[in-house]
């Protein structure tokens, strides 16, 4: 079984999605189908550009850049994400528009402004909008970061699995970057997250409490999470054309045709070197629980996967700010304190792994000494979210993704 497959942690794979917005106005411009054409010289879905490819999503104002196979390095690729930015927006200055970064935009009207992607897979979409309606934030207005994790055989399999698991509620505390929709601040930090919870409800069983299930095996996952899934949605689905692996909407899930397990959690951040700061910090913390001793991942798996889900939902509500009071999840974590905030958590996460974490040093102390994205968005906006404080704001985020600058926001008395 593990022949030809990549061990653990010995490369990675990163997947990270842009809006495409009018360079005046910041509004969604659905144009990812004309940009594909414009690089790959035919439509496409998918095009390979050097060491980044780059492919459609749902949405047409949707593009999503990603590595042109697994990485052995986080940091080696920072710069073809940058330069694929850089050209992207370059592009896109013919139509004038550019790319806008983090989880949502924050006055899309999904009613009016959704493009669902007519070409190639538009049987999948088609679907999808038929059973659930794809005109709501949880769909349309919604990008991320993914974190593919190799492993070769079953062992491996379940010991990341329960790594990555114990992990994922304190993912919205780091990468947060969605407190606003419809120009509005939504009283979340990451209104991504709370959306993408309540998007499938229809079919309860693809997206779960957003933790998965303890499992160990490929027998098992399939057993207690991908089986009870398809059966679920059988009656909307009876030609089958949705009952793969990818249907799966938790957190974080399992391809078993690459041998990778999907970290789905993370907001997009300001720049991809934001985001491969992010994503060296989550790995390293995974890295550690995965080699730790068996009896510590048995306890994990042993831990309500309620217990975790209502961790997450304190961290997309607060952020740094929820406060973690489980002693044996921090326990379990390496953190020796009875109770301490999420963002203090993270902090001592961060030493615990600080020297492997060298090249990603100035992105990774913006984060954890100002704030999550999110909170610095927030600072920057002011307590009245209106249109021009929005606008004023994100232009400045545009600014960052084009120049690879991290977004610093001076605190204001009255913001919150």
């Amino acid at each position: 079984m593990s022949e030809g497959f990549l061990a653990a942690f010995s490369a990675f794979g990163i997947e990270i999605e842009y809006m495409i917005v009018d360079r005046t106005t910041l509004g969604v411009a659905p144009l990812s189908d004309r940009l594909l054409t414009a690089v790959a010289g035919e439509l496409t879905n998918e095009t390979q550009q050097g060491e980044i490819s780059w492919s459609n999503e749902l949405a047409l104002h949707v593009i999503e850049i990603k590595t042109n196979g697994p990485k052995p390095r986080l940091d080696a690729v920072v710069g073809d994400f940058q330069s694929t930015v850089r050209r992207i927006n370059s592009l896109l200055a013919q139509w004038n528009a550019r790319l806008m970064p983090s989880g949502a935009h924050p006055w899309m009207n999904p009613d009016t402004d959704t493009h669902l992607w007519p070409h190639d897979d538009d049987a999948i979409y088609g679907l999808y909008d038929r059973i659930f309606g794809c005109q709501g934030h949880g769909w349309s207005n919604l990008q991320s970061m993914h974190i593919n994790l190799p492993f070769k055989d079953d062992a491996e399999f379940g010991r990341l699995h329960a790594a990555i698991r114990i992990i994922l509620p304190l993912l919205p505390a780091l990468a947060a970057s969605t407190p606003y929709l419809d120009g509005r601040d939504t009283g979340l930090v990451d209104a991504r997250i709370d959306a993408y919870a309540r998007n499938q409800r229809r079919v309860p069983s693809i997206t779960g409490r957003i933790i998965p299930e303890p499992v160990r095996t490929h027998a098992q996952y399939q057993a207690r999470i991908l089986t009870p899934m398809y059966r679920e949605i059988a009656p909307h689905d009876p030609q089958g054309i949705l009952q793969f692996e990818w249907l799966n909407s938790h957190g974080a899930i399992a391809r078993f045709d690459r041998q990778a397990i999907e970290i789905r959690l993370l907001d997009t951040q300001e720049h991809p070197g934001a985001d491969l700061a992010v994503a060296a910090l989550v790995v390293a913390v995974v890295e550690r629980l995965y080699r730790g001793p068996d009896a510590l991942l048995d306890a994990a798996d042993a831990l309500d996967t309620g217990v975790l889900a209502g961790i997450l939902r304190e961290c997309v509500e607060r952020g740094e700010h929820a406060r973690i009071d489980n002693e044996a999840y921090l326990r379990l974590l390496g953190i020796p304190d009875t109770a301490c905030s999420a963002g203090a958590a993270w902090r001592t996460l961060e030493q615990l792994s600080r020297q492997r974490l060298t090249p990603h040093r100035d992105a990774l102390d913006v984060i954890l000494d100002e704030g999550s994205l999110a909170s610095r968005l927030k600072r920057s906006v002011g307590p009245e979210a209106d249109a021009a404080a929005l606008r004023t704001t994100y232009r400045q985020l545009c600014e960052c993704l084009e120049y690879g600058r991290m977004f610093h926001a001076v605190q204001s008395s009255a913001a919150t």
